[in-house]
């Protein structure tokens, strides 16, 4: 390897302006078929509340995962948590980080063709990073956008490995401003209102909320259920609502079998089945053919190249020639004059006379060889007005004939 080669492999490449492809299965070289995965676009939150994390073992192994991301309603954006996993504490801490997506192609190839390179290097919420806590984690997941794709709610889990989930905290990120909201008002009303209306402390149990979306009927606000678990069933503490800024709250209903009525409105990618093996035959059919005519026309374009350089080194050459016996020409007139006389001026002006009257008739030359050339053009256009009229009158003489065999 060069000085040169090894500059330019070590040179710094901003991989933000690069672009990348949708990933595939790679393909070894003695397999004719490996099955590609196919996708769909499909709504996010289904049910609503439903989207959870799924670590497993992969995040102890890498100490770092992304997971599952959402893609806003006008598909402008992808947001995706990172999850970090510290050892020494055995503690999870998370990021929220946001993706520009690509603007120039189809809604699920600008999903597929997201790539971490491109997100915004800051995020757009962090958990705490404090490691103090042994086996503690925190946690972020998008919960869903609201319908204007503006704002982002996302709950943090914060517990521990140990003894489970200890609560459930609700965020709302408004894009237009970049800040978060909190929403801890909802979770103070709920324990305001069991312990003044139902003389149930809810401090001393164990109980959460479930961040379901964006209320359907006002999506200026968000709907939450709670419940305590005080024993193998747990208890259900009511469906409540409360405004994007997290200031105030409302009771919704406390029976069990409400459904809240809850807008879907951000997006994901999930696996669609694997690509047919009779779709990779006619694939690789077409593209057999493709490659034929392909073939074809680079051989005519090659020959057309051919074809030209040889015509235009025939015209070189010709050109070569002629200008070789003009100048043969002018050399043997050129000795002869030498041959006459031996006064320099008079055999200077002498050769010029001769090449002004060499050039002259040159010039009378080429005028009759360019006569010549139109007087064959002429008869040619003349030959081909005449098949032209030949046509035209044989053309006229075979309707006049078809229409009087059609006369009674």
């Amino acid at each position: 390897m060069t000085v040169d080669e090894y500059e330019a492999l070590s040179e710094y490449k901003d991989r933000s302006t690069q672009s990348f492809n949708i990933p595939k299965i790679e393909k070894p070289s003695d397999f004719k078929y490996v099955p590609q995965p196919l996708y769909k676009i499909v709504k996010y939150n289904n049910p609503p509340g439903s989207v959870e994390l799924s670590l497993g073992k992969k995040l102890y192994l890498k100490r770092m995962i992304n997971a599952q991301g959402i893609v806003s309603p006008d598909y402008m954006m992808l947001i995706y948590p990172t999850v970090y996993y510290y050892p020494d504490s055995a503690s999870v801490a998370c990021d929220l980080f946001m993706i520009i997506l690509d603007s120039e192609d189809t809604n699920l190839n600008r999903i597929l063709k997201a790539n971490v390179a491109k997100r915004v290097s800051r995020p757009i919420l962090s958990t705490e990073k404090a490691i103090d806590n042994f086996a503690a984690f925190r946690t972020l997941t998008p919960v869903d956008f609201s319908e204007d794709g503006t704002k982002l709610l996302v709950k943090e889990k914060i517990g521990s490995q140990e003894d489970g989930i200890w609560e459930t905290k609700a965020y709302v990120y408004d894009f237009n401003r970049r800040v978060s909201y909190d929403l801890q008002e909802v979770r103070d009303s709920i324990t305001y209102f069991w312990k003044e209306y139902m003389d149930v402390n809810l401090d001393d149990r164990r109980w959460d909320i479930i961040p379901l979306g964006f209320d359907k009927n006002d999506p200026t606000r968000i709907v939450v259920q709670g419940y305590a678990y005080t024993g193998s069933t747990p208890i259900y503490l009511g469906a409540w609502s409360i405004d994007w800024q997290g200031r105030q709250s409302r009771l919704i209903s406390f029976k069990k079998d409400f459904t809240p009525a809850v807008s879907e409105n951000g997006y994901k990618v999930v696996r669609d089945g694997v690509e047919a093996y009779t779709t990779v035959q006619r694939q690789e059919k077409m593209q057999k053919t493709q490659g034929k005519v392909l073939e074809k026309q680079k051989k005519a374009e090659d020959k057309k190249i051919v074809d030209f350089i040889k015509e235009e080194g025939k015209y070189n050459l010709r050109s070569l020639k002629e200008d070789y016996k003009m100048d043969i020409r002018d050399y043997k007139k050129l000795q002869t004059l030498k041959g006459s006389t031996e006064d320099t001026t008079a055999l200077d002006k002498a050769y010029e006379k001769y090449l002004n009257d060499q050039w002259a008739k040159d010039v009378i030359k080429t005028q009759k060889e360019i006569d010549k050339a139109q007087r064959n053009l002429d008869k040619t256009n003349q030959r081909i007005e005449k098949l032209n009229t030949n046509l035209e009158n044989f053309s006229n003489n075979k309707s006049s004939g078809e229409n009087s065999s059609d006369t009674p």
